[in-house]
């Protein structure tokens, strides 16, 4: 093989040797190749194996006149420049979503082909992507590496991280077009918008009771299972929730703490003054 001195200073020459053997009749299979000593890749034209070695070598001799980033193929140049040319000549034919580099759009392309070849060998989760599966790994690890600034939270992706600095900012940029309200996450407006639908999505398997919230749900399934619950010893009513419990004692007794700071009347609950504060806010209409 030819120094690498000669490599670099032939590679015009390499490309015309590749032409005229291109210009060949077909070769046959049991024709010469041409095998790199290092890998042991192999190739039918010298110029491409000439090329190839440059990879082994280290040496990146085109350069961006931008930002400097160097490349050992003349074609990856010209795909980086695209970068600050701002063109995206690559686009998906399925969704029309644009890209500058080949590379990249095959990657996307997996989104829509539903493959998911990169699994996590702990928990069997799968991924379209290497890099989300090696974000994924963070969970079993425990390691949160993103924080926030400003209160000390860590998480283990930069969306999540993303997402919860909006709470700093006040920013709810999420509104639900039936009754306004707004949220900081779209998660959080998906589960308001249960409130609206009347959608009870999740039952309990024991007695069909059904919930909006999983969470509800599952707070529920503790009443069942005796599974940290508390008790009312008036009545035995059950409660998972130890406030809820609190509220519920004053139904055996006369007192009624909670009241009206606008016609002072009283209630034994929470949720009886909050229904009775409608009134005034109808009568202020």
């Amino acid at each position: 093989l030819r120094s690498l001195k000669v490599i670099l200073n032939d590679q015009h020459g390499a490309r015309s040797q590749c032409s005229q053997e291109a210009d060949k009749p077909h070769r046959r299979k049991e024709e010469k190749t041409y095998s790199c000593d290092l890998c042991g890749k192999s190739f039918h034209c010298s110029g491409n194996l000439e090329r190839h070695q440059l990879i082994h070598s280290g040496v990146k001799t085109h350069s961006c006149e931008l930002c400097g980033k160097s490349f050992n193929r003349p074609g990856n140049l010209k795909t980086h420049q695209l970068v600050h040319s701002g063109v995206k000549a690559y686009s998906c034919e399925l969704c029309g979503k644009s890209f500058n580099c080949p590379g990249n759009l095959k990657k996307h392309q997996l989104v829509h082909s539903g493959v998911k070849a990169y699994s996590c060998e702990l928990c069997g989760k799968s991924f379209n992507r290497p890099g989300n599966l090696k974000t994924h790994q963070l969970v079993h690890r425990g390691v949160k590496p993103y924080s926030c600034e400003l209160c000390g939270k860590s998480f283990n992706r930069p969306g999540n991280l993303k997402t919860h600095q909006l709470v700093h900012s006040g920013v709810k940029a999420y509104s639900c077009d039936l009754c306004g309200k707004s949220f900081t996450h779209p998660a959080s407006l998906k589960t308001h918008q249960l409130v609206h639908s009347g959608v009870k999505a999740y039952s309990c398997h024991i007695c069909g009771k059904t919930f909006r919230w999983l969470v509800s749900r599952n707070n529920h399934l503790r009443i069942h299972t005796k599974n940290n619950v508390y008790c009312c010893d008036q009545c035995g009513k059950a409660f998972v929730i130890y406030k809820n419990l609190q509220q519920h004692m004053f139904t055996h007794t006369d007192e009624r703490p909670y009241k009206c700071d606008l016609c002072e009347k009283t209630f034994k609950s929470p949720h009886y003054l909050k229904s009775h504060q409608k009134i005034h806010s109808r009568k202020k209409l």
